[in-house]
């Protein structure tokens, strides 16, 4: 997640989106896994593509994370953050 985006609207293109590829999909909804804590959703790029929103945010690849589970993009400048799927609970 990008931090210097808005639920619903992604504010990384050009030279950021080369080292953060959008997460983008075909026409029709994503798929959620079973037990997903949040909601999937798209929302509409300039260029038309549609980018995968978790919870209206828009979600992201880093070209620096080459296997799967690899979270290398973790705090990258304080803006770049994994998607926390786990519930939160409150004490």
């Amino acid at each position: 997640m990008f931090t210097r985006d808005v639920p619903g609207t992604s504010n990384c293109y050009d030279n950021c989106e080369q080292i953060w590829p959008p997460l983008v999909v075909d026409p029709g909804p994503p798929v959620a896994p079973p037990g997903l804590p949040g909601q999937l959703g798209t929302t509409t790029r300039r260029d038309g593509r549609r980018q995968v929103t978790y919870n209206g945010w828009p979600l992201y690849y880093w070209v620096g994370d080459t296997a799967p589970g690899q979270t290398n993009g973790q705090g990258v400048n304080d803006v770049w953050w994994v998607a926390n799927l786990a519930p939160t609970v409150w004490r």
